[in-house]
C-alpha cells in the first residue's frame, strides 16, 4: 500500500512540476490533437486545457507552419529522436505576444522548441511533447549586437565628411568588380573625377567652405548614381565610381549628369555664393587591362587630359 502512495505522490509532484516550469510544455498524438497543455502555454495563449484539449493544434493555431511541424513529428514518430528548432532559424512557432520589459522591442516571443517521443511502457509511440523555451532576451541582445556590428563596420568603411565609401573599402570593390569582369565578361567603368581649382576655393573662402563643397559634391553623387553604383572619396577632394554594367558612352552620360548638376548649384557660406565644377575621367575596362590598379590609374589618365583641355569636361581613356 506504501508502495502504491508513493507512487501517487510522485506523480503528483511531477504534475505539478509540469504545470510550473517556466517553459511551454504541449503534448499531441498522432493526429495532432493536444493532450496535455500546461501552465505557461495556457498563461501566453488565453486558452484553458480544457478549451485545447483534443482539439488539432493546427486548426487552433493557424500561424503554425504545417507541413514544417507536421515533417518535424513525423520524423520522431519514425525515428524515435528529438528534433529541434531554434529562433534563428525559425522566429516562433506559437505566436505568442512578448511581454518581457526588458525585451519589450520585440512584438512576439522569440522560441526554440524541442520535439521529444513519448515511449509507453509497451515500446510504442502514439504521442510526442513540444517543448517551448522563451529565448527573447537572448534572440534580442543577439539580435542588437548584430546591429551594433553591422554599425561599427559601416561606420569603418564610411568617410564621415561626405558618407561616402572611404579609400581602403572602395579600393576592394574595384578589386572585387576587376575580377567579376575576368570571370563573366560584364561591361563595368570606372570613373576618377576631383574639384577643379580646390585650393583657391580653400584659400579664398576657408576650409570651411571647402568642407561644404565636399559636402555638396557627395551629395549630388548620392542622387545620381544608381543602386548598384559604388562610389568613394578618394582623397582630399577627389572621388571615383564604379559603374557596373556600363560602357564608356553609358559612363560619359552619368558624368556629364554629375558635372552639369554642379556647375548648376551654388553653395552658400557665410553669405557668399560660391560656384565650382569638376574634371572628370573614365576608363571602360577592357581584356588589355592586366591590373585593376591599371584600371584604375587609366582613369586617372583621363581624368588629367580633361585638366589639361581646359577643366569642366570628361574625358574617355582611349589607349596611349
Amino acid at each position: 500500500m506504501s508502495t502504491i502512495v508513493q507512487e501517487i505522490n510522485e506523480f503528483h509532484w511531477m504534475m505539478d512540476l509540469l504545470q510550473t516550469i517556466d517553459v511551454g510544455l504541449v503534448v499531441v498524438d498522432r493526429n495532432y490533437k493536444i493532450q496535455s497543455w500546461n501552465s505557461f502555454m495556457e498563461n501566453h495563449s488565453g486558452l484553458a486545457p480544457g478549451e485545447v484539449r483534443n482539439k488539432n493544434i493546427f486548426t487552433l493555431f493557424p500561424e503554425i507552419p504545417k507541413d514544417w511541424l507536421t515533417h518535424k513529428i513525423n520524423s520522431v514518430f519514425l525515428l524515435k529522436n528529438r528534433a529541434f528548432s531554434n529562433w534563428e532559424l525559425r522566429p516562433y512557432l506559437f505566436r505568442f505576444k512578448n511581454y518581457r520589459p526588458i525585451t519589450g522591442t520585440a512584438e512576439y516571443m522569440f522560441q526554440d522548441i524541442t520535439i521529444n517521443p513519448l515511449i509507453s511502457t509497451t515500446g510504442a509511440i502514439e504521442q510526442v511533447s513540444i517543448v517551448v523555451y522563451d529565448v527573447t532576451d537572448v534572440a534580442v541582445k543577439k539580435s542588437e549586437l548584430n546591429k551594433a556590428n553591422k554599425s561599427l563596420e559601416k561606420l569603418s568603411r564610411t568617410d564621415r565628411l561626405t558618407q561616402l565609401n572611404n579609400r581602403g573599402y572602395w579600393e576592394e570593390q574595384l578589386a572585387k568588380a576587376f575580377d567579376l569582369h575576368k570571370r563573366y565578361f560584364a561591361p563595368v567603368s570606372v570613373v576618377m573625377f576631383d574639384i577643379d581649382h580646390f585650393k583657391a576655393v580653400n584659400d579664398t573662402y576657408g576650409h570651411g567652405a571647402g568642407d561644404e563643397i565636399i559636402r555638396m559634391v557627395s551629395r549630388i553623387l548620392r542622387e545620381t548614381e544608381r543602386t548598384t553604383d559604388i562610389s568613394g572619396r578618394y582623397g582630399g577632394e577627389e572621388f571615383a565610381v564604379i559603374l557596373p554594367n556600363a560602357d564608356s558612352q553609358a559612363a560619359k552620360r552619368f558624368c556629364e549628369r554629375i558635372r552639369i548638376a554642379i556647375e548648376h548649384t551654388i553653395t552658400t557660406c557665410d553669405g557668399i555664393d560660391i560656384k565650382i565644377t569638376i574634371s572628370l575621367g573614365i576608363s571602360p575596362l577592357t581584356d588589355e587591362c592586366e591590373s585593376y590598379q591599371r584600371w584604375l590609374q587609366q582613369a586617372d589618365e583621363a581624368l588629367y587630359v580633361s585638366k589639361e583641355n581646359g577643366r569642366n569636361q570628361t574625358t574617355i581613356y582611349e589607349g596611349n
